[in-house]
């Protein structure tokens, strides 16, 4: 049997194709990206991070491009096809990332690493080429987490509280401007209405989640489910007894991690640390 002519030539996963027709679309109505920012109002970067795929931009902005290209509805609906992709993810994390996309409320902690959906491009890119991850499927995988992100952002995002060990934030990138973008985008995210971050110190000692990376997903039905994972495997743990246990071992690491503006402080003591490159 022949196989199937690929009409338009374009990508058929739907991130890719909504950055493509995004680019297209420009390249079509000409102008700068600068230009585009000044005609609708957003900062012209949002454009640009939208048309390279790294992030799908809220609806509100989605919808002002259809209007300003004079496609009714096309954008809007590629959008919707792009943001409910779970494809793109690696087998074993496609369910945590259909239920994540729709948890009314999402709390975490991380003993080694910086959540996903806190990291920058550099952060995770340098992460997941550390555990073997090179070339396209790399680039598909960085493309991939920082779509994640998109899940904070707009009207109706849902809270997010994480507590991150100081080991995490002691534990550099290898590229100190890729380290530095990471610590100025924790502060700014962390500004955020329903966005929390708090750091436990390393001066704490013991503690119930010492081996542990956990998220806690709050579902529309009112349950609370939780991921544990480690650098090669993670766990959806969806029984109420497990789960509780969790939680009150969270509730008490939160006890002793420092306030949302001590942790504030911490990352900017931590920026200090590390001089901006001449060069910049």
């Amino acid at each position: 049997m022949p196989q199937r002519r690929v009409v338009t030539g374009r990508s058929q996963e739907p991130r890719q194709r909504f950055a493509e027709e995004l680019r297209e679309l420009r390249a079509q109505k000409g102008g700068s990206l600068r230009q585009l920012g000044e005609r609708l109002g957003w900062d012209c970067s949002l454009f640009g991070k939208m048309e390279k795929g790294e992030t799908l931009g809220g609806p509100e902005v989605v919808q002002a491009l259809d209007d300003y290209y004079g496609t009714p509805g096309l954008l809007l609906a590629l959008w919707e096809l792009a943001r409910a992709d779970h494809t793109q993810f690696r087998e074993p994390y496609r369910r945590y990332m259909a239920i994540e996309a729709e948890a009314t409320g999402l709390w975490h902690f991380g003993v080694s690493i910086l959540p996903g959906l806190l990291q920058t491009p550099g952060y995770a890119r340098e992460l997941l080429a550390a555990g073997g991850l090179k070339g396209e499927e790399l680039e598909q995988q960085v493309e991939a987490r920082m779509g994640r992100r998109e899940l904070l952002e707009g009207q109706g995002a849902p809270p997010f509280r994480s507590i991150v060990s100081e080991a995490v934030l002691r534990s550099p990138l290898r590229d100190a401007a890729e380290w530095r973008k990471q610590l100025e985008h924790l502060l700014v995210i962390a500004e955020r209405e329903d966005v929390t971050v708090h750091v436990l110190p390393l001066g704490v000692g013991p503690h119930g989640l010492m081996n542990a990376t956990v998220m806690f997903l709050r579902l529309p039905d009112g349950r609370t489910v939780a991921y544990m994972e480690n650098g090669y495997r993670g766990e959806l743990i969806e029984e109420y007894g497990p789960v509780d246990r969790l939680q009150r071992a969270y509730d008490a690491v939160r006890d002793l991690a420092l306030s949302p503006a001590e942790s504030r402080k911490f990352v900017l003591r931590l920026l200090e640390e590390k001089p901006c490159d001449p060069s910049t």
